[in-house]
């Protein structure tokens, strides 16, 4: 086992304290992270806005970084963004936590010990699946379970090195724990939407087993804890392969477009829906977000005008489908299949985007626009590029789709173009920001649906 250090007593109790330690290692180590949200913003204000102990040697932490101006005081988010961290605290550093070593504090109440992430420390992950397994409090933490479920103890962990906003720790192959990284009040979709599809008898989706939250400096989720497919891959990966070997997608397509119809039935029955999915609120929206997606990145300034030709057409083209819940950021890496069926996971929305947003009612055409954008950049991922592929796997899963749900995305042109170039502006604003190298793809299609409409 490794040794954990020995925090005095009463160090910890005053936030401003280990922020003396902690600030100077967070500020070079949260803009690597691949789930930080500002890397084209250097952090200029870092504070604490919550801290528990969660067990000897583990900290944890919800940390604000700014990039400018002050948090707002009270019991409202502040500026900028809040962040969850799990920090282990040790005498010295050890090898067997070497990727997991942020760096050693020089002031502080935690002045001469190693601070690492403490995700990667087995000893950590093992305890925090023991605070999921038996309900109950840590200080502001609440940690709660579905009480018609027995999550075994001694599962071994392992943290999962995917590329997510999020991290994930899988125990024993049977589950998967997602800690939720950029936090904001209220409660997550990833944990109220897969509960109320359970609810419903949906399969489709993974059940919460447990879960916690915080109710300070506000309510909001930390982590859910579901089923985990061992025998499962993503769609990705999938029609990456097709694509490798020469084969075909189609009916993999068609079925998850059936699938994608049986989810947004689901959610249908279980939340409440809307009018109209579509209005002129919606495309201003959506004219806004290109607005400033243009000035943060130049390259899409030539397209505006005609980008804005859809949101135009939104305005005044037939209402669509009821708005309802959606998944709100559905693509390939978003599905999984597993003994011939199609799942789909992480209910959380774009991260980016206002909790309340996520939550809210929109069309299921989002959902649809989605995917048909993951098709075109499965397809661009090798060369020469695929566009027959794109467009084969596009038809068949908006037939499969048409199948279950009773109409067709395709009827919807307006809708479906709408809805597709606010996806592919999202993208460009994405990809500039965490993978530039990856930033022709939606630029492809920027062009495409500027020049061409659709």
């Amino acid at each position: 086992m490794l040794k954990t250090a020995s925090l005095q007593p009463g160090a910890m109790t005053a936030l401003d304290r280990p922020m003396a330690s902690l600030a100077p290692l967070l500020r070079q180590w949260l803009p690597r992270q691949r789930w930080f949200a500002g890397k084209d913003r250097p952090v200029t204000d870092l504070s604490l806005l919550a801290l528990t102990e969660l067990f000897p040697g583990c900290l944890h932490l919800l940390v604000h970084a700014g990039h400018g101006g002050v948090p707002t005081p009270g019991n409202t988010p502040p500026s900028g963004d809040c962040y969850q961290l799990l920090l282990g605290v040790r005498d010295h550093p050890v090898p067997q936590l070497d990727r997991a070593f942020i760096g050693r504090a020089e002031d502080g109440p935690l002045a001469g010990l190693a601070v690492y992430d403490a995700l990667y420390d087995p000893r950590a992950a093992e305890l925090l699946l023991e605070r999921l397994r038996r309900p109950g409090t840590a200080g502001p933490l609440r940690f709660e379970a579905n009480p018609d479920v027995r999550v075994p103890e001694g599962l071994a962990p392992r943290l999962l090195d995917a590329e997510q906003s999020n991290s994930s720790l899988v125990y024993g192959d049977a589950y998967i724990l997602k800690l939720f990284r950029r936090i904001q009040p209220g409660i997550n979709p990833d944990l109220e939407v897969p509960g109320a599809l359970a609810a419903q008898g949906c399969a489709r989706v993974p059940a919460p087993m447990a879960w916690f939250r915080t109710a300070e400096p506000w309510p909001a989720t930390l982590g859910v804890l579901q089923p985990f497919l061992p025998d499962a891959t993503d769609g990705w990966t999938l029609a990456l392969r097709a694509l490798a070997a020469g084969d075909d997608f189609t009916l993999k397509a068609h079925e998850l477009g059936r699938a994608t119809a049986e989810v947004h039935l689901a959610l249908a029955g279980a939340f409440p829906s809307g009018g109209d999915g579509e209005n002129g609120r919606t495309a201003a929206a959506m004219t806004a977000r290109l607005e400033a997606a243009a000035h943060s990145v130049p390259a899409l300034a030539p397209y505006v005008p005609g980008l804005r030709t859809a949101f135009g057409a939104l305005a005044t083209c037939e209402a669509g489908p009821p708005a309802q819940r959606i998944h709100g950021d559905l693509h390939l890496g978003q599905v999984l299949r597993a003994d011939h069926s199609w799942f789909v996971i992480d209910f959380e929305g774009e991260p980016s985007r206002p909790l309340a947003e996520r939550r809210g009612l929109q069309s299921p055409v989002r959902d649809v626009a989605g995917m048909l954008r993951s098709f075109d950049y499965a397809a661009r991922q090798r060369r020469p590029w695929r566009p027959e592929w794109a467009r084969r796997c596009r038809d068949a899963y908006c037939a499969g789709y048409a199948t279950r749900a009773g109409w067709d995305p395709r009827r919807t042109h307006a809708l479906l173009r709408a809805h597709e170039t606010d996806r592919a502006v999202y993208e460009v604003l994405y990809e500039a920001r965490h993978r530039p190298d990856w930033l022709p793809v939606p630029m492809a299609a920027i062009e495409r649906l500027a020049i061409k409409g659709g």
